[in-house]
């Protein structure tokens, strides 16, 4: 790799950065690692912390929603997991991933002045093309919610990606034309995720939650979609419901989605009323 291609944290840099916060103290860096939402997992099992970041320059085995593959080149996105350990209630559980999507929209804005396009229920995209993807896994027990590992993944100096993407991808170098700066944009994205978790906690900033998200993405409301997954449908999406669950009508009714993935559709309006 070419010496301009290099991009390192600075690791006590980062530690000055977040020293009076809830991170201080709890940054776990690899080089390289299989996966950083792996790495929080274990962390939590060995009782690690809350707040407790773990991050990388290079995934071997990154994963998204439903086990696609992440691909994660070495020192060219931003790979990073942050375990919670907070009191949030079961009810309130579904909303995480898309509270982890505004906190990475405010990250990327703040870093680069983009704006990201929230798709449900866990990408970021610039334009057409996807530029971020989120992994929330939890354990609970009953009602209660003993941990949750939100893993982010950020293009920051891709140049080029695989041909055979579901959604073509793109970085934030190339829809700026410049460099942009990793380390502002994980400090920014780790204070963003801190004030996005503690909402849920309010049941008034929770139920908020949801009309943020449609009001941050053009897919939440009126798009044509195909629903990938145990609940495979297609029609026209009409917002999201108090659970962060979308909304899609259909020529058999409304569906909630539940589970799954969407995307844009190709569908001819006039066969719907």
């Amino acid at each position: 790799m070419c010496e301009a291609a290099l991009d390192l944290y600075d690791l006590a840099g980062l530690e000055a950065a977040l020293a009076g916060t809830v991170f201080a103290g709890k940054l776990h860096y690899s080089p390289l690692t299989g996966s950083t939402n792996s790495d929080a997992l274990e962390g939590a099992r060995q009782g690690a912390p809350g707040w407790s970041v773990y991050l990388t320059d290079e995934q071997r085995e990154g994963r998204g929603r439903a086990d696609h593959q992440w691909h994660s080149a070495a020192g060219e996105g931003l790979y990073v997991s942050v375990l919670l350990r907070l009191p949030i209630p079961a009810l309130h559980l579904s909303l995480l991933p898309l509270a982890v999507g505004l906190a990475a929209a405010e990250a990327i804005c703040s870093a680069s002045g983009l704006t990201a396009d929230l798709r449900w229920p866990n990408d970021l995209l610039l334009g057409a093309r996807k530029a971020a993807g989120i992994l929330v896994e939890t354990k609970t027990s009953g009602s209660e919610v003993n941990f949750a590992v939100a893993g982010i993944g950020i293009n920051v100096h891709q140049r080029s990606f695989a041909p055979d993407l579901a959604t073509p991808a793109t970085s934030l170098d190339l829809q700026t034309g410049r460099r942009v700066d990793r380390q502002a944009l994980l400090i920014s994205l780790l204070k963003s995720l801190e004030r996005k978790a503690r909402e849920l906690l309010d049941p008034e900033a929770a139920a908020l939650i949801p009309r943020r998200v449609e009001q941050a993405s053009t897919w939440m409301r009126g798009r044509w979609v195909e629903v990938h997954g145990p609940q495979a449908c297609a029609g026209v999406t009409a917002g999201l419901d108090e659970h962060g669950f979308l909304l899609v009508r259909t020529t058999d009714g409304v569906v909630t989605i539940q589970t799954g993935g969407i995307r844009a559709a190709e569908i001819d309006s006039g066969k719907m009323d």
